[in-house]
């Protein structure tokens, strides 16, 4: 019985030209990272204001840190409604939460003063 191989050769000629150009833009990305990952260094280094001026902004961290779980408008989801939470809780109370998580809530999904600033924000919902 006679095995047509062609296949296995094409097989295996396209899994070594495949892994050579996965080698080659992973080189790529590591040399990018790394001058990421030094940038980055820099400028927390040298106190760059653009990072402050993320953590002040509550509505852009609430985006990006709660909004999958509270909903975009507040209004909950898998979490809790926060549209009238101000009502509820007092801000440190709020702020408690937002370190220390409550029920499925995890603790320590923002930086202090990010939590500062959400606290603040979500106390004035009534």
């Amino acid at each position: 019985m006679k095995r047509n191989v062609l296949p296995f050769v094409i097989i295996a000629v396209v899994g070594v030209f495949s892994a050579i150009i996965v080698f080659y833009v992973g080189v790529n990305q590591r040399e990018d990272i790394q001058q990421a990952e030094e940038n980055g260094e820099q400028t927390e280094e040298n106190g760059d204001e653009d990072n402050e001026g993320e953590t002040d902004d509550p509505e852009a961290i609430f985006e990006s840190n709660c909004a999958s779980c509270h909903g975009d408008d507040l209004s909950g989801g898998m979490g809790p409604d926060l549209t009238e939470v101000g009502s509820r809780d007092s801000e440190d109370e709020i702020h408690d939460t937002i370190m220390n998580g409550k029920g499925e809530m995890p603790a320590g999904l923002v930086e202090e003063d990010e939590a500062d600033a959400l606290a603040e924000w979500l106390a004035d919902m009534e």
